[in-house]
């Protein structure tokens, strides 16, 4: 399948390190590498569907940020618009490996990174007219004021350039200084965004309100086109006025899975399926079946991008009427 128009995307990649065996990070002695980021596994996982997609990030002048970037590119990632700091390192993430159905415990060490240090001026070379649509997380915002400017500068430009963009909260209270500053600059970068996509939980804390329904008209008020609420194994919530039909509401089931393994990374799955379908022309429904689906791949292997489909392997569950 053919795509026109390229994908951006934004943010911190780190370098990750996978406890091999259960048990505390303090006690486990062997570990996989591997790459993580909420960013880079939507990126990854657009490009793994067949869509053209560009990295925008800074990495350290390390083997660190030599193995991001070769990871992403041989994903089918463009990394044009990766910058190499001479002077700050690439984030580093330990994580255990949790019991079936458990959240894992993560340590983060990214104080200070690289991609802290991302600003406006990292966009300098894009060109808006080639991107189709952008890709926003509340990561960067999260990181330094830089990386906030950084992150309504791409937003502005994009809209300026008539591309579509996504947002999801990836909420990371403990990046925050306040409560107050992480709501209020969340849900003023939602206003900027076409499609919100928030977790039950998440839209809970940021907006204030109760139900899904109640959320999805917060973000719809403030000038979003379409709310998508992840409701975990129930699946997924839709309010909005895509597909020319006029405003439409519903829930769509989420997909049995029989054994979780690492719930880490399911909402990224989860937007790579909606983003993927809307940028296809399919309608909300089919975009929230898509998103249910890879969010239960997601969940069934360890690593946080592991689980997230080719296109032909996304056509074989397809085929197989959905089933994990």
């Amino acid at each position: 399948m053919e795509h026109t128009g390229t994908v951006l995307a934004f943010g911190e990649a780190m370098a990750m390190f996978v406890a091999e065996t259960p048990g505390t990070l303090d006690q486990v002695e062997r570990f996989h590498r591997r790459i993580a980021g909420a960013d880079t596994n939507v990126a990854i996982g657009l490009a793994r569907l067949g869509f053209p997609v560009r990295w925008l990030s800074r990495v350290g002048a390390d083997s660190f940020g030599s193995f991001i970037r070769r990871t992403l590119e041989a994903e089918g990632v463009d990394c044009r618009h990766i910058t190499v700091d001479p002077e700050h390192v690439t984030g580093l993430v330990f994580k255990e490996r949790a019991d079936e159905g458990q959240d894992p415990r993560v340590e983060y060490f990214r104080r200070g990174s690289a991609a802290s240090r991302m600003s406006p001026r990292d966009a300098e070379d894009v060109d808006f007219s080639l991107v189709r649509h952008l890709h926003v997380t509340g990561i960067p915002p999260a990181i330094s004021p830089d990386c906030h400017a950084l992150t309504l500068h791409m937003m502005q430009a994009a809209r300026k350039a008539g591309a579509s963009i996504s947002f999801d909260p990836n909420l990371r209270p403990s990046l925050w200084d306040c409560e107050q500053l992480m709501i209020d600059t969340l849900n003023d970068l939602a206003g900027l965004a076409d499609w919100v996509l928030p977790g039950l939980a998440e839209g809970r804390r940021l907006s204030g309100l109760a139900t899904a329904d109640e959320i999805a008209a917060f973000y719809l008020e403030r000038g979003a086109e379409a709310v998508i609420i992840k409701l975990g194994p129930e699946g997924s919530y839709y309010r909005g006025g895509l597909g020319g039909q006029g405003e439409d509401a519903f829930t769509v089931p989420g997909v049995p899975v029989q054994q979780v393994v690492d719930t880490v990374g399911a909402g990224d799955g989860f937007a790579t399926g909606v983003i993927s379908a809307l940028l296809e022309g399919l309608s909300p429904r089919e975009a929230l079946l898509r998103g249910n689906l890879i969010g239960a791949q997601a969940v069934q292997v360890i690593g946080d991008m592991e689980g997230l489909p080719t296109r032909a392997r996304l056509e074989e569950l397809m085929d197989t009427g959905s089933k994990p």
